[in-house]
């Protein structure tokens, strides 16, 4: 399914303030069945985007979970990306029926918030499952006029991966640069450096998703993408910084749109990156290099984009797959699991004790890498409010960043653009997010 059908189902669900769907009515399950070894359990249907190295820990928490007590069964169902999930869900409650668990992304769970379709968590809490339990900075993202909508899971920032070996033969500092300044700097010294028979480029930038590193940029320039839902992405410092990104690439041709910055990187073609820290595992496996890791760099201020998904209950399920689900919302939150799951990612660890794991804290000690992204979430914070809750405003930048890379087009003139479109998209949904979050 496109994202332009994706839009259809939402309007079509009431994502757009429609708002036909009844909100108490019990949906049916997605099809599937208890395996033997587990009958007479209640079913729990969990939907996830992790594929690969991401989605066998899953597969091995969920396992885990089945094996630890004899009332409830979760069968985990790989969906495709956060977008899919997303687009499926939309299109399940249209047809009535619903998973009981979802992954959510950052910019999909609110529009299953504003129409409705999650269920409140506040009456599931324990004294090991709440918000002391969680860090946060995370868990407040969920939270909206006292109820918290979802609970964090596989949450994210971008940090920046550099490799080592090339910075060493650049004779630079074994370090990520502290500015942007500082980083383009660098541009002649990583040039002398081959790779794939040409000079290494210093920065590949994401051609799909991109406005997601993006928005911490933009704030590390002194800009925004919007304050609530008034458009700012055409103001001063948000054009700062899609200038430096195209002086980059056509100024001094240190840069480029990579289709995948992160494969290009383990494959020795740019110096540096700046991607989630979900992927490190992944990203570290795949380089023959020795791969370093540190803060996004500042420039006039410093401020990164949380990220990655958490965990949302559909509302539209029984009272009995709800209290199952909540079984498993549970178990994650032990300090335990959610440290593991930091080790086999890379992602945040989400609850507060697992930091002070003793196998987390061993990979750290032994690959630092891993720890990056829990200092750095001192520079965190939620993301401005029109990517939030503006239906497809985040495509409607990373288009406008495609134009910046691919064509050489100005950021004045095209973030002028992309400001009336994102005017548009916040004017949609300017009544439901005056009503359900202000």
């Amino acid at each position: 399914m496109q994202r332009r059908t994706f839009l259809g189902v939402t309007a079509a669900l009431g994502l757009a303030g429609c708002g036909y769907r009844s909100v108490d009515a019990i949906y049916s399950q997605p099809a599937g069945a208890v395996p033997k070894q587990y009958a007479n359990r209640t079913r729990v249907v969990f939907w996830s985007p992790y594929g690969g190295v991401n989605g066998k820990a899953v597969d091995k928490l969920v396992a885990k979970f089945n094996d630890s007590q004899s009332d409830v069964y979760v069968e985990v169902q790989f969906q495709g990306s956060y977008d899919d999930v997303a687009q499926k869900i939309a299109a399940a409650l249209v047809a009535k029926q619903a998973p009981d668990l979802a992954v959510l992304s950052d910019v999909t769970w609110e529009r299953f918030f504003l129409n409705e379709a999650l269920e409140p968590l506040n009456g599931y809490f324990t004294d090991g499952f709440g918000p002391g339990v969680f860090q946060e900075k995370l868990f407040g993202e969920y939270v909206v006029k006292g109820q918290s909508w979802a609970v964090p899971f596989a949450r994210s920032t971008p940090i920046m991966y550099y490799n080592r070996d090339a910075f060493a033969k650049a004779g630079l500092p074994d370090r990520v640069p502290r500015t942007w300044s500082e980083l383009r700097s660098w541009v002649p010294e990583l040039a002398k450096v081959q790779s794939g028979g040409r000079s290494l480029r210093t920065i590949a930038f994401a051609k799909i998703d991109g406005d997601w590193q993006f928005q911490g940029n933009v704030w590390q320039f002194g800009g925004a993408y919007s304050k609530g839902l008034d458009v700012t992405i055409d103001e001063a410092g948000a054009v700062a910084a899609g200038e430096w990104q195209r002086s980059m690439v056509h100024d001094l041709g240190a840069a480029y749109m990579a289709s995948s910055p992160s494969t290009d990187f383990a494959n020795g073609l740019v110096g540096v990156i700046q991607e989630s820290t979900g992927g490190m595992k992944t990203i570290t496996s795949k380089a023959k290099f020795k791969v370093g890791a540190g803060f996004i760099p500042s420039e006039v201020a410093a401020g990164i984009a949380t990220g990655g998904g958490g965990i949302g209950m559909l509302r539209n399920i029984s009272t009995e797959r709800k209290q199952a689900a909540a079984t498993f919302l549970q178990f994650l939150a032990r300090p335990e699991n959610s440290a593991w799951w930091t080790t086999q990612t890379g992602y945040l660890p989400v609850v507060n004790k697992a930091r002070e794991d003793p196998e987390l804290k061993k990979l750290i000690a032994e690959q630092p890498n891993y720890g990056v992204a829990i200092a750095q979430l001192e520079n965190a914070r939620q993301q401005d409010a029109i990517r939030l809750y503006g239906r497809n405003a985040n495509v409607q930048i990373y288009t406008g960043l495609q134009q910046i890379y691919a064509d050489n087009a100005q950021p004045k003139k095209v973030f002028a653009s992309v400001a009336r479109r994102l005017e548009a998209i916040g004017d949609e949904v300017q009544r439901l997010y005056e009503e359900k979050v202000l």
